[in-house]
């Protein structure tokens, strides 16, 4: 059973980091995805945190929390800024006079100013959600289905299984971890 649950919380662990939630990292020290600094974003690549915040405030004010939901949405999951990379930009933007802020309700509403609109129009002509083609947020959804599909039968199997049925279920995953990396070995 222990080596059940280890296997299982690791398994969540990498769903949380990203498994199917993310475009490919680049090859770490081990050969694999490098998961070091990526934070709770899901871009595999960093985004354009600061074009990205001025092209959604070039069509519309907004708050901190919304630009991290639109660009969520607009990259279909791939990407979603932490507010760690949010609320820092936006600080900074305000600091030199590009955007203003003001409260209501509690929450900070952001909008640009006439310094920052010509930046803004510039950023927006480049979106930073652009670069996730169709086709990439398109497979992303089928990436993340897929892993809930598995995470939902490993489940079962872990609560409802004998110790047998987890032992081949846990034979069953290592295989499929060593198939995946081994068509990542076949582009090389």
């Amino acid at each position: 059973m222990r080596d059940f649950k280890r296997d299982f919380w690791a398994m969540h662990e990498a769903r949380h980091r990203g498994f199917g939630f993310r475009p490919p990292f680049p090859p770490g020290p081990h050969g694999h995805g490098d998961w070091r600094g990526r934070g709770r974003g899901r871009g595999g690549r960093r985004g354009n945190v600061r074009a990205a915040v001025l092209a959604l405030l070039s069509e519309r004010p907004m708050h901190g929390y919304e630009m991290i939901q639109e660009l969520e949405s607009r990259t279909g999951g791939i990407w979603r800024p932490s507010p760690g990379s949010i609320y820092p930009t936006l600080q900074l933007l305000e600091d030199e006079g590009l955007i203003t802020s003001e409260t209501e309700n509690g929450r900070k509403r952001f909008t640009l100013t006439e310094t920052g609109q010509a930046e803004a129009t510039q950023a927006a002509q480049n979106a930073p959600w652009e670069e996730y083609a169709d086709d990439t947020v398109s497979q992303a959804q089928d990436f993340r289905d897929a892993a809930f599909g598995i995470m939902n039968a490993l489940r079962q199997v872990g609560f409802s299984g004998t110790p047998e049925q987890r032992t081949r279920a846990l034979e069953v995953l290592n295989e499929t971890k060593r198939k995946l990396y081994a068509i990542l070995a076949e582009a090389e």
